[in-house]
């Protein structure tokens, strides 16, 4: 295991479901039945809702709760109709994944209503999660368990049971799926590696050796993926038809996450130490991503969401506690949203 320590600290707070909180600090019914970005704020264990027509936030969900449903540090999101699932580490992420020590650690998968911020249900894991995503079809919720003997927990997502387990490699962090739905990716950071999964049949197909530290293979609407590796600081493209490494970008900074912009055919990764993101471009003549240039965003950039349009990027800025709202046709911040501490995971609902 690589040797940079991560500590996990714990906060406690009294938990409040489907209910905001205003200025008079009086407590009301949530009901989002508008476009909305959801944002794990860690830290606070909170999710703040903001309108997207007009960047403001609406709500906040509290997650925490008290004993055996406590939750502490939630950190990525999905989202299928009208719920979201929450994946619960169980501790700070904000300085990146290398040397977790996850020895005894017990992760969560949270299930939240997205129209009233209603908790739908609590699971406790084997072991601690990084994410957790619905498959594409919406029938089933995968989770993967970061441990040396790694796994990938398959629920069904009507009646919550266990249907499937499959062992993937050592300390696998985020698990994504192709944009065709046709396989997932887990990224193994302890084996510099990403095994590919038939969805449909769970059998694993291959695994790829990519950079040095994989957290997540990001999933591009061109059939290709991009690997963020945290400590060889580059991006593995991989090609979804032919299981291979097409190219590898050289960042020269460690990479937050990822994301690809299908109508705008940019790469956007966020470099969280210098708090801004820097976007790629595709030359189709070398047949190679050229580096454009970045923006300054806030400290700790961390995770990057397109509307469906392309128009619009939503950045979470981990240790500013704010979200960049940016334009995505002349790379400039166009507002500036606060929200919990420690923002990390983000999906918007259109």
């Amino acid at each position: 295991m690589k040797n940079v320590s991560i500590i996990a600290s714990f906060v406690g707070a009294i938990l409040f479901t489907s209910c905001t909180k205003n200025d008079d600090n009086m407590d009301m019914p949530l009901n989002i039945d508008y476009p909305a970005a959801y944002i794990v704020n860690g830290e606070d264990a909170t999710v703040s809702v903001v309108k997207l027509s007009t960047n403001e936030v609406t709500g906040t969900i509290a997650l925490m709760g008290t004993g055996s449903d406590m939750i502490m540090w939630p950190h990525h999101i999905s989202s299928h109709q009208n719920h979201l699932a929450i994946g619960v580490p169980g501790m700070d992420l904000s300085a990146g994944h290398s040397g977790l020590n996850t020895s005894g650690m017990n992760g969560k998968l949270l299930i939240v209503d997205a129209l009233n911020g209603s908790i739908v249900k609590n699971i406790t894991l084997p072991l601690m999660n990084h994410n957790t995503i619905y498959s594409p079809n919406g029938n089933e919720i995968w989770v993967p368990q970061m441990d040396m003997n790694g796994k990938v927990l398959v629920y069904n997502a009507s009646t919550n049971a266990l249907i499937n387990t499959i062992n993937v490699g050592m300390m696998p962090a985020e698990l994504t799926f192709s944009s065709d739905g046709t396989k997932a990716y887990v990224a193994n950071g302890d084996d510099d590696s990403i095994t590919v999964i038939n969805t449909e049949t769970k059998a694993i197909i291959t695994t790829i050796t990519v950079g040095d530290n994989p957290v997540g293979a990001w999933t591009g609407s061109n059939a290709k993926m991009y690997v963020d590796n945290e400590d060889g600081q580059t991006i593995s493209v991989i090609d979804v038809a032919t299981n291979s490494v097409d190219e590898t970008i050289t960042l020269g900074f460690m990479p937050g996450i990822a994301s690809y912009n299908g109508p705008k055919n940019e790469l956007w990764v966020s470099d969280p130490m210098a708090g801004k993101v820097h976007y790629w471009t595709w030359d189709a003549g070398m047949n190679m991503w050229m580096h454009g240039n970045s923006f300054n965003t806030g400290a700790g950039a961390h995770a990057i969401a397109f509307t469906t349009d392309g128009n619009t990027a939503y950045v979470t800025n981990q240790t500013a506690n704010t979200v960049s709202v940016v334009n995505t046709s002349n790379h400039s911040v166009i507002k500036t949203i606060n929200v919990g501490k420690k923002p990390n995971g983000i999906v918007l609902k259109m």
